[in-house]
């Protein structure tokens, strides 16, 4: 999997008072970006997060045991991880987050998806 953006990880645990998050965002973010982790569904995911959770078309990792949220959304055809939003665990109960991290808007095409559509569009002349 590749993971797009670590700047979004470290920006959290660079704000003081969460100092502690660190060590846990390191340890996922190093694990899923790995080359051997390639997830093909949810499934895949729940096998090696085990307390991870679907909020609409997002995940949502437990890290620190249980302290921060990690919201993200997994293309699977791509192999990409976007970090959406890094919480506390109060933050995430507040429910604010998803009004801005799309995860219950419907899920973006697939590029292939896209510039077929394009094609098609161009050949009808528009």
């Amino acid at each position: 999997m590749r993971v797009i953006s670590k700047a979004r990880l470290r920006a959290f645990w660079e704000e003081p008072g969460h100092e502690d998050a660190e060590g846990p965002l390191r340890a996922w973010h190093t694990h899923v970006n790995s080359k051997s982790v390639s997830w093909h569904s949810w499934g895949d995911v729940i096998a090696d997060f085990a307390t991870s959770n679907l909020a609409g078309n997002c995940v949502v990792f437990n890290i620190g045991r249980n302290k921060y949220r990690l919201v993200t959304r997994i293309l699977y055809p791509s192999q990409r991880v976007f970090i959406l939003a890094v919480l506390t665990h109060a933050e995430h109960d507040k429910g604010r987050w998803k009004e801005t991290c799309g995860c219950f808007e419907p899920a973006p095409r697939p590029k292939s998806e896209l510039s077929k559509k394009s094609r098609e569009w161009r050949r009808k002349g528009h």
